[in-house]
């Protein structure tokens, strides 16, 4: 009886906790995988700005880009309605999700972008825009909840380069000058299909000599590390190579080779999108997802870290943009200049009221005398 009553006993104590691992081994290891789990359940944030003239492809590309239409209802402005037309800020959001990860996509793009016949301050809006996420970020980082903080920092700019010219035009060079302290640069040659192979290394060639000739610090992707494979290494090193990407866009399916693709169609035969000897796309997407942690990286330590010391160097005061105050500047100086000239006026009239009383007093003096 007392044999069965503690064979119960033991029966209902909890199971002991083993170690599954082999000895001498702490457990550490496995923090990536917790941070993996963490971080597919959160999500990931991207924001992506696309400048450039108009007719360049930019909506085609991005559609192309992640097999999305951002850009369900746009209207194209005629001639005429772009002649004194701004530069807007349209920012699309997209979740998208693809094998249990989640991202959040916004793509910021800039219609009106060296449309108008003056493009003197046509990039004042875009910085404007940027400045005023890094704006935001900083308000929200030093606010009282800072659990669930969203970032719409640009993290990437693809900056359109028509492949009509003979390299870098004067607005592409003080646009890209303008920004390249505040956003990571990935040049992009548009409609490359306009160009032979010839024609296309000739351009790369000449567009990465004016920059460098014109000191625009554009977006260069990290080295591999030692401890890479090879195939990753080739693969940095063939992107490395490729900048500016020459690409080209298509959301149509076209039968190629007994086979659907992705391309455009013309009488001489079909340009592949997703075709490495045709264009620069499949490389362009490759360095997007592949370096999009890098990219958001470098806008946290280097962009938003240069923004954010250069306010608390200002005390936290937000200057305020030049042309927003133009109005106030000119009223303020109006006000001054009433003050100055009744000023003066009260002034000659107390000369005046002097004079002759001084002209009186003598006169009295003389008929005394």
């Amino acid at each position: 009886m007392i044999d069965e009553t503690s064979l119960k006993m033991s029966k209902q104590q909890p199971a002991q906790f083993i170690n599954p691992e082999t000895p001498g081994y702490v457990g550490f290891a496995n923090l990536p995988n917790q941070v993996h789990r963490k971080s597919v359940k959160k999500g990931f944030e991207f924001t992506l700005m696309v400048v450039g003239e108009s007719g360049l492809g930019k909506s085609t590309l991005i559609n192309s880009l992640f097999l999305t239409d951002l850009y369900p209802e746009r209207i194209i402005p005629g001639a005429a309605e772009k002649i004194e037309r701004t530069v807007q800020i349209e920012a699309s959001t997209v979740e998208i999700e693809e094998r249990g990860v989640k991202l959040r996509l916004t793509v910021v793009d800039t219609p009106g972008y060296g449309d108008a016949i003056n493009c003197r301050d046509c990039f004042k809006t875009i910085i404007s825009y940027i400045d005023e996420q890094f704006e935001r970020y900083l308000h929200d980082e030093s606010g009282l909840n800072r659990r669930h903080i969203i970032d719409n920092r640009v993290h990437c700019c693809f900056y359109f380069i028509s492949p009509f010219g003979h390299g870098l035009k004067p607005l592409d060079v003080a646009f890209m000058k303008a920004i390249h302290n505040k956003v990571n640069i990935v040049p992009v040659i548009a409609k490359a299909d306009t160009l032979t192979l010839k024609e296309r290394e000739r351009l790369k060639k000449r567009i990465l000599d004016e920059i460098e000739e014109h000191n625009i610090k554009i977006y260069h992707l990290p080295d591999a590390e030692s401890d890479e494979d090879e195939d990753f290494k080739e693969q940095t090193r063939l992107l490395k190579a490729s900048i500016p990407f020459s690409v080209v866009g298509s959301n149509q399916l076209i039968e190629a080779k007994g086979k659907k693709v992705r391309g455009r169609l013309y009488p001489w035969g079909v340009v592949e999108v997703e075709n490495p000897e045709h264009n620069d796309f499949l490389k362009l997407r490759t360095m997007l997802i592949t370096h999009m942690q890098d990219l958001q990286e470098v806008t946290q330590d280097l962009h938003y870290e240069n923004f954010r010391s250069e306010r608390l160097k200002r005390g936290g005061r937000k200057v305020e943009n030049e042309d927003m105050n133009k109005d106030q500047i000119l009223l303020e100086k109006e006000a001054e200049l009433r003050r100055m000239q009744e000023m003066i006026a009260r002034m000659q009239a107390q000369m005046q009221m002097q004079m002759q009383g001084g002209d009186g007093d003598s006169g009295v003096h003389g008929h005394h005398v």
